[in-house]
C-alpha cells in the first residue's frame, strides 16, 4: 500500500499514476511494495524531523525511514515541497520532474541504494533519472 499525506496544503497530482509507477519501479527491482507513506510538509516540520531524529540542523528535501523487511520494501518518506521548489529552480528543473526524483530517491534507498560516495551517487542518479523515464513513457 502507498499512500500520500500532506502537513501543508500541498495536493499531489495524478495520484493513481504515481502508484503504479512507484509499484512498477519496485517490481523491476525484483522487490515488493509493502507500506510506503509519503508525508508532504515544509521546511520547518522536516528541519524538525531532521533535529529529532538525526540530530542535524539542517534543511533537506527528504528524511526517509526505512522499514523494509527482505524483499519488502516499507517505510515512511518525508519531503519538504519548499525544498523541492527551490532545487527545481536551482537546478533549472520543472517542479514535478524533481518532486518525482525525490520521491523515487527515497524507494532507492529502501532497495539499498547508497549515495554517501562518488561512485554511489553516480549509480543512484542513473537509477533514479532510469525510474523517471519510466513515467514519462
Amino acid at each position: 500500500m502507498i499512500t500520500f499525506n500532506s502537513e501543508t496544503s500541498f495536493t499531489l497530482k495524478n495520484q493513481n499514476k504515481l502508484v503504479k509507477w512507484i509499484g512498477d519501479v519496485v517490481s523491476s527491482e525484483g522487490f515488493q511494495v509493502a507500506e510506503i507513506n509519503y508525508i508532504f510538509c515544509d521546511d520547518s516540520y522536516l528541519n524538525k524531523i531532521n533535529q529529532e531524529f538525526l540530530n542535524h540542523d539542517t534543511f533537506t528535501d527528504i528524511i526517509s525511514f526505512d522499514y523494509t523487511l527482505g524483499k519488502e520494501v516499507g517505510g515512511d518518506i518525508f519531503i519538504s515541497i519548499e525544498r523541492v521548489l527551490e532545487n527545481a529552480e536551482k537546478f533549472n528543473e520543472v517542479f514535478e520532474t524533481e518532486l518525482h526524483r525525490v520521491m523515487i530517491h527515497g524507494i532507492l534507498h529502501f532497495m539499498g541504494y547508497k549515495d554517501k560516495t562518488k561512485k554511489e551517487k553516480t549509480l543512484m542518479r542513473t537509477k533514479e533519472d532510469e525510474k523517471i523515464f519510466i513515467l514519462n513513457t
